[in-house]
């Protein structure tokens, strides 16, 4: 009786001690991951930002150097036509002409349109016509 029962006794007491061991491997292994993964996310999200940052660092910067392209256009034209032009009436309409150039560069806001009468879902009829609803809508006449 002795070795029945050493023999049913030891099995469960190593089975109860395997699961035990696997339950705390695994409950130290799972946070381990987690924390991995949100760190991986914490990066990406780290370097993702950085890149907005240079891109628009980036942006404001390519949009100064053209402002700064226009006002030299500008300035250039501008000395051209006090330089260039033979009379003093030529160089008036050329400076005219240039900052009138500059007055319509800026645009306005687009006005609302003007009507208020919501759009119609049907076809609008003449007088002498039935409308859809008639009963004799689409019937021909067997006069």
């Amino acid at each position: 009786m002795e070795q029945t029962l050493a023999t049913w006794l030891l099995p469960i007491v190593g089975l109860i001690a395997g699961v035990a061991i696997g339950y705390l491997v695994a409950r130290s292994s799972a946070p381990n991951r987690t924390q991995r993964q949100v760190d991986d996310l914490q990066e990406r999200f780290d370097t993702y930002q950085s890149e907005v940052v240079t891109h628009f660092n980036t942006t404001a910067s390519l949009l100064r150097k053209l402002t700064n392209n226009y006002q030299d256009i500008q300035d250039h034209l501008s000395d051209g036509a006090n330089r260039l032009a033979l009379d003093e009436q030529t160089r008036q309409r050329l400076m005219a002409a240039l900052h009138s150039e500059e007055n319509h560069g800026t645009r306005g806001r687009l006005s609302s349109p003007t009507f208020t009468e919501p759009p119609k879902d049907y076809a609008p009829k003449g007088d002498d016509t039935p409308g859809t609803l008639h009963e004799n809508f689409g019937l021909k006449s067997r006069h």
